[in-house]
Parts: structure tokens; C-alpha cells; sequence
């Protein structure tokens, strides 16, 4: 009955490669608990950079926050979401724009505020 769960890792994990292998860890168990198409895992992390992407690029914060990050979602309550807008696809991409238009030092204050 729970609809979401996020698994904060407030020690460890702060190297983004070791974070990347707990996320695939972590995928790994959900396909092998019979639980893929069920649950899901976003992934956040303070370094969050993606693959090809200047680290310094205002883009990553789409996926960065204050500490490691797991968020456990239940897919069919994303399809549900997902269905209320027109264009869902477009929704990472329109973050990105945002993120950008923003800038990098936007939110590099916005996550040290955070951070104690």
C-alpha cells in the first residue's frame, strides 16, 4: 500500500562509481525479488553527472541531491501520473532547460543550504 519509499544514505556513498554500483545492486535485487515492473528506482547523488555530460553542467541537478539517494517507486502509480500529461516523454528534457536556464551555481547554492 505504500506508494513511495526513498532510501537516504546520509554516510557512504559518496564516491558517485561506488553509488552507481549500489544502484545497479539495487536494480539487480528488484529483478531478482520478482519485482521489476512493479517497483522502480530513481537515482539522486551530490556528483550526479550523466554519462557524456560536463559535470559542471546545470543539467545534472535534474538528478543531484543533498546526499546519496534510492527513491522505490510503484510503476503503475508513475503510469497513472505519467498519463495526465500530454507529452510525458518531453518532461526530462524540459527539466534540463529549466535546470539550465537556472545555471550551475543556482543550485550548487541551493544543495550547500541543505548540508550540515
Amino acid at each position: 500500500s505504500i506508494e513511495t519509499g526513498l532510501v537516504v544514505l546520509n554516510s557512504g556513498f559518496e564516491n558517485f562509481d561506488q553509488y552507481l554500483d549500489l544502484l545497479d545492486f539495487s536494480n539487480q535485487l528488484i529483478a531478482d525479488s520478482g519485482y521489476e515492473g512493479i517497483f522502480q528506482i530513481a537515482s539522486f547523488h551530490p556528483e550526479y553527472c550523466f554519462e557524456g555530460e560536463d559535470s559542471d553542467d546545470a543539467a545534472n541537478f535534474t538528478n543531484r541531491s543533498p546526499y546519496p539517494m534510492l527513491h522505490i517507486l510503484r510503476e503503475e502509480s508513475l503510469e497513472k501520473v505519467l498519463n495526465t500529461y500530454s507529452e510525458p516523454e518531453l518532461i526530462p528534457e524540459q527539466n534540463i532547460t529549466v535546470a539550465r536556464e537556472k545555471g550551475h551555481d543556482f543550485f550548487k547554492k541551493k544543495l550547500a543550504s541543505f548540508k550540515h
